[in-house]
């Protein structure tokens, strides 16, 4: 039986998602070339694939009906790195946003620009 496909991004299908997010709306050539700049050197059917699969799991949509096509993403980077960090909380932390947490600070002292975000962060949500 085979496996049901993932609704989650695999690290090349984020690769292309980052492109997009640059760019906003594109050919399957500017998302390669994209990807290029950042040294990620993949053949144009790869991406296209790449693309395709994303269309299929509604994390990108295409523009137009002519050739070349253009992509958007349909999903936003905000919404996508939500989803994926709440999993994450979920299966590795059992929910425990504090673990998460600990996990952050456990890999070295906190830059003082690091430092001051963070207490913007608390004090805006302070705020709510």
């Amino acid at each position: 039986m085979a496996r049901p496909k993932s609704k989650e991004l695999t690290e090349r299908e984020l690769e292309v998602m980052h492109a997009l997010w640059n760019l906003s709306e594109a050919t399957i050539a500017d998302i390669r070339d994209e990807l290029a700049k950042s040294g990620r050197e993949l053949a144009y059917t790869t991406v296209a694939t790449l693309v395709k699969i994303l269309h299929e799991k509604g994390f990108v949509e295409q523009t137009n009906e002519e050739r070349p096509f253009q992509y958007r993403p349909a999903k936003s980077f905000e919404d996508v790195s939500r989803n994926i960090l709440g999993d994450v909380v979920d299966r590795l932390f059992g929910g425990a946003r504090e673990q998460l947490l600990l996990r952050l600070f456990d890999h070295g002292k906190l830059t003082k620009k690091e430092r001051e975000t963070l207490q913007e962060i608390l004090a805006e949500r302070d705020k709510r």
